[in-house]
This record gives structure tokens, sequence and C-alpha cells, in this order.
């Protein structure tokens, strides 16, 4: 079995990687959960099943190549039944699926869900841990104490340490022991990289494409390929009882066309709640906005004002420059604000 560090130093020898002390210093770690999963059980009447390995919660800042290892890592799992998956879109599976369940008339839905995952997976590997809604924060407890006790390896990233989750959150005292239950279940460790490589991707790109013709839609699709490095998922954003859709969604890079975002009856609450969720958004065909789309131009003015106080990076296609793209009607003046806006997300370094 090719060890995590040999396959590593070849994405260095072919040119696809950049060698990082910080991220080698966690190989040894990925490689100890893999060996563990991938080594056959010995069989026999009197042979107990062995100990599941510790987990790994990775943690660090942005663009510091956490995703790019979980990646390596979960593509190199041999027939170990893996599940690589955002935890934002894992949490709304299950709260799906816990609907579905408590409609048999069952009054415990934890347990029957968390039985159907650890009997179809050995490894989960999550993307982006964090925790904002309540209703995550009141369950994840009880849920990943079932998938642990089934036997089922977690393997997640996160952008802050397991002691910040669900930070001044409401009711947090619910959720403490579930900090607990990752320290023991888990070994913790932080990716300290002085290096931000999607920031470093990004430094002197053009972010900004115009107008929206063929040449537009292959830049966006090369600038997708390069950030987000594989195909995305759906990812569903529950607000107050309402769904935001995001068609592609990978490694914190998120996807949407103008219509799916602005187009539909959504306010501010949906775009400040993306914005929490989100590294970069990728806005497709942003069209010329005026009298006949004005409720279009309204939220699009708000998706701006939250990427822009979120510090989320935006790369789009528009059917004009930023100056050139509201020039009748009523809220002209005001979008000269979003415009200004929408040149300075462009600087180079913006968003750092």
């Amino acid at each position: 079995m090719t060890n995590l560090r040999t396959l590593y130093d070849e994405r260095i020898e072919d040119g696809s990687l950049t060698a990082d002390s910080a991220q080698v210093a966690i190989l040894p770690q990925l490689d100890r959960i893999r060996t563990a999963l991938m080594t056959p059980e010995k069989k026999g009447f009197f042979k107990r099943a062995p100990e599941p390995p510790k987990g790994l919660y990775l943690w660090g800042g942005v663009g510091r190549g956490k995703s790019m290892l979980m990646d390596m890592f979960a593509q190199n799992m041999g027939d170990v039944p893996t599940r690589r998956v955002h935890f934002h879109a894992f949490m709304q599976e299950i709260h799906n699926a816990m609907h579905e369940v408590r409609k048999t008339g069952v009054d415990d839905a934890i347990a029957p869900v968390a039985a159907n995952i650890a009997a179809t997976v050995r490894l989960l590997a999550f993307d982006e841990m964090q925790i904002t809604d309540i209703t995550d924060a009141m369950i994840v407890g009880r849920l990943f104490q079932a998938l642990f006790s089934a036997g089922v390896v977690v393997v997640t990233t996160s952008n802050r340490p397991p002691d910040d989750l669900y930070k001044d959150g409401l009711n947090r005292s619910i959720f403490l022991p579930f900090i607990e239950l990752i320290k023991a279940r888990m070994e913790v460790e932080e990716l300290i990289s002085p290096h931000d490589y999607r920031q470093n991707r990004l430094a002197g790109a053009q972010s900004y494409f115009t107008p929206v013709n063929t040449e537009s839609r292959a830049a966006m699709d090369a600038v997708w390929a390069d950030l987000a490095g594989g195909p995305g998922d759906e990812l569903i954003i529950r607000v107050k009882g309402r769904d935001v859709v995001i068609p592609q969604f990978r490694n914190g890079i998120a996807r949407s066309g103008f219509h799916a975002l602005c187009g539909k009856p959504l306010g501010a609450a949906d775009y400040l709640a993306l914005a929490k969720t989100i590294r970069v958004l990728m806005l497709d065909n942003i069209p010329c906005l005026g009298r006949s789309n004005f409720n279009e131009a309204k939220r699009f003015v708000t998706l701006i004002d939250a990427l822009y106080e979120a510090k989320v990076r935006l790369i789009c296609s528009a059917a004009a420059t930023p100056e050139m793209l509201y020039l009748e009607g009523e809220g002209t003046f005001e979008f000269e604000r979003t415009a200004s806006r929408l040149r300075e997300m462009q600087a180079e370094g913006w968003g750092s």
C-alpha cells in the first residue's frame, strides 16, 4: 500500500503541488487512519473486531490545504466504504432523513438514521465542520455518539478549533458535550501554514468576465476547475424555513447562476447565511439591470453587500462592466455604491 507521503511527493514532482512542511506534518495522522481501516480483519470464532482508530479533526486558516489533504486521503481509501461530503450538506441530509423517519411514528429518529449511515460507510470525511444553527447543535452530540459507537470513523476539516464551535450560540451548554466527544474520539491537529494557497491562485487573476459569451463561460469553467478541483454537489442552506439552493459547491467554493440567487424571493438573511457558509462565490450570467428587473437588481445589491461585509471573494460573468450594469430606472444612484464595491472586490488581495 503506497503511503500518502509518497503520493504527496509525486504531486510535487509533477508540479501540481508546492511542498509545504505544515501539510507534510499532517500526513502521518491520515496514514494512521488509512492503514488501520485498510488492514484486513483476521477472521475466527474467538477474534474480536479491532477497535476503530481515532478520527482526525484538522483545523486551520482558510486556503492552507486542508481540503486538498482530505481529497487525497478520501480518494485513496481502496475498498473502504467512504463518504466525502461537506458538513453542512450532511447535516441537511440528516434533518431530512429524521423528518422521514418521524412520519413512521418513531419517537427517537436519530438512532435509525445513524444506524443507516453506519450500515453503508466506515469512514466519513467532512469538509468545513461548523455549527451555526441551533437545530444542528441540538442533535450532533447524540448523532455522532451513535456513529462512533457503531464503529464509524470521522475525519473532518474546520476553520476553528473544537472549543470555538458554536461559539456564543443559543443554549450552547447543550452543545458542549459534543466538543468533549470530538476530543475523546478524534485527534485534534492544527495545520499551521503561512501560505494561503487559495489567495495565491487568485492573486492577479481575472475575477470579472464580460460580456457573457462563449469565452467568458469557458473562463469561468477554468476558474472552477482550478479552485474547486472537481465536480460540485448541490448545497441547500435552510434559513427560517426557506431553502437557499446552490447548484454547485465544493471545497468552500459555490457556483450559481444569477437567476438562482437573485431571481427568487430571497432576502438579506438568506444572503448572510450564504456568506457565512462559503469562501468564494462564482456567479454566472449577471444581466444588465433596470426597470424591467428591478426586484432582481435590489436582491443583487443585497447579495453584494452580504458578500462584501463577510469578505467572500466574488468571481462572476456579467453583461457589462460594473459601472454600465445599471444605467436606467429607479435605483441607479444607489447602485453606484454596488458598482464601487464590485470594483473593489476585484482588487488583488481583497478578502485576504
